[in-house]
């Protein structure tokens, strides 16, 4: 009953039952006529063997050779079946599975809570650091419900489609509502009390920000004044500055009570960058209306020059204007040192990394108002002495490059913070000992750390977990007696498949609760980071 096949020097025995077939392999030996024997194992032998050959097989049976009746001992075949569980098809979607929230459950699936009240409720370990545990459901039965309650899907796609229109008309009469009570504090006054975005400008960047606006308003005014009064290119020049300075205030006044805002759906890491983007438009506003009405003017009095009225008022409003630009350029340089000693940077650091927009355009701008008040005054006395107008018109040329330069610094700094910079390396390589000094982490990968802006950083590392010290961490808050017990009660696969898939699932959640102990740490341990993504490796 054994089917025998002979292939490149060895033997295939296939079983004549109806179990499971085996292959097995055995080694040929070759007899040559002069008695000499030679194995071949599973190497092919190339050519024809010369001579009478005879090939003889061992398989346990008695056989005969040259009439002689020659035996072997019997070899027990051995046979090792590996019993494996069938693989499960899931199909391209497969939801069965999944939970959903309430919220969800009601939303999209149009139920009511009362619905909610009939079905199973599971405990899961909630994503949120202000709670340890929520509520789900399984989708699969907030389904079969909307079902039973609608009756049909064609039903419950139209009520989804209903709602969704009551949605948009509601948001409508929401925007018109809000216009009308707009329009009614208008009329009426308003009698809220001031809110925090409000009361950000009186106190940091906010409170340095406001003095910049009075202060350039004023020193605009009288400026604008003098060169009426004069007919100075320096004098226009600064006119120009001041109004430049005070339009770009505004603009990072707006940024700042922007950036207070609360995230939302559309912008969940919130509106800080928007102190950045002001600071980058004001920065061009500078270059632009400054610097090239600077130019502008000053190469029109060296093509076209004409003679200087008297420089005595002149003289008096930039007196004045250097006392207050100087007031305001105090105001932004003590801030900054405060914010600086507060980050453990330098003044210089402080103000390259562009921490504080908003008080970095402040210091900027004043710092460039005091220097070009100098230059033109000193343009300004060189034409009272000489009487050659020219010297006017170099002046307005040399507080244009000033402003230029100026704006120059802002653009390429703010620049940097919108595109998301790195963090210092010294900062970085800390929070990466924290993480690998951990027992439950074996190594880190992909490593990066973003700077959003105004000082909150996101942190974002694939992690090569221990398995099992995460499975010890499980283990330890288990009755390792009644564990035992399970597994000797144990005696059939199934009952094997449901043992595992019980406690694999509870190890997930073990592996889930140990990323959050590790977000958690990090954000305690450095309260720059405000935002933590560990991916599973």
């Amino acid at each position: 009953g054994w089917q025998v096949s002979m292939k490149s020097g060895s033997l295939s025995y296939i079983l004549p039952c109806n179990r499971l077939p085996v292959q097995l392999m055995s080694q040929v030996r070759v007899y040559t006529s002069n008695g000499q024997k030679k194995d071949l194992g599973s190497e092919d032998t190339s050519g024809s063997v010369h001579g009478e050959t005879l090939h003889k097989v061992e398989t346990g049976q008695d056989t005969t050779n040259a009439g002689q009746k020659q035996s072997s001992p019997k070899q027990p075949i051995q046979v090792k079946v590996k019993a494996v569980l069938k693989k499960r098809e899931y199909g391209p979607k497969y939801t069965q599975n999944n939970f959903i929230t309430g919220v969800r459950a009601i939303n999209e699936f149009c139920l009511k809570s009362s619905d909610l009240d009939q079905l199973r409720k599971i405990k899961r370990r909630s994503p949120h650091d202000d709670t340890e545990t929520f509520t789900v459901y399984l989708r699969s039965d907030v389904e079969a419900k909307s079902l039973e309650v609608w009756g049909s899907p064609e039903a419950l796609a139209r009520e989804r489609k209903r709602r969704k229109e009551a949605e948009i008309k509601y948001r409508e009469n929401l925007f018109r509502n809000q216009r009308l009570l707009w329009e009614y504090k208008e009329f009426f006054g308003n009698t809220k009390p001031r809110s925090s975005t409000a009361a950000m400008f009186f106190k940091g960047p906010g409170k340095v920000v406001m003095v910049a606006i009075c202060i350039n308003g004023l020193n605009f005014f009288f400026k604008l004044l003098a060169w009426v009064y004069t007919g100075s290119a320096s004098m226009f020049s600064e006119a120009i500055h001041s109004l430049a300075d005070t339009c770009n205030q505004a603009l990072l006044a707006l940024g700042i009570s922007q950036s207070a805002r609360t995230p939302d759906p559309s912008h969940p890491y919130g509106f800080t960058n928007m102190r950045y983007i002001a600071s980058l438009i004001s920065g061009v506003g500078i270059f632009m209306m400054g610097a090239g009405l600077s130019w502008y003017h000053g190469i029109i009095g060296l093509l076209h020059p004409h003679p200087v009225e008297s420089l005595l008022w002149a003289y008096c409003i930039l007196a004045g204007s250097l006392v207050s630009e100087g007031a305001t350029l105090l105001v932004a340089i003590n801030e900054i040192r405060r914010s600086a000693r507060a980050k453990g940077l330098s003044f210089y650091q402080y103000v390259v990394q562009s921490r504080d927009p908003s008080t970095n355009v402040v210091l900027l701008e004043d710092a460039a108002a005091v220097l070009s008040v100098a230059v033109a005054a000193t343009c300004m006395g060189l034409t009272s002495l000489t009487g050659n107008p020219y010297y006017d018109s170099v002046g307005s040329l040399g507080v244009g490059t000033l402003l230029g330069t100026v704006s120059a610094f802002l653009i390429y700094t703010n620049t940097e913070a919108l595109l998301g910079r790195s963090i210092e390396p010294e900062q970085l390589q800390r929070l990466t000992e924290l993480l690998e000094s951990d027992p439950v982490v074996r190594a880190i990968h992909d490593v990066k750390a973003t700077d959003m802006g105004m000082s909150k950083v996101r942190f974002k590392a694939e992690v090569d977990f221990d398995g099992r010290v995460v499975t010890r961490s499980y283990l330890e808050k288990q009755d390792i007696e009644q564990l035992l017990q399970e597994i000797q009660q144990v005696k059939t696969l199934e009952e094997l498949e449901a043992f595992m898939l019980k406690h694999g699932e509870n190890i997930i959640d073990t592996l889930g609760a140990e990323v959050d102990r590790l977000e958690k740490d990090l954000k305690q341990r450095n309260p720059d980071v405000r935002h933590v993504d560990l991916e599973i490796l």
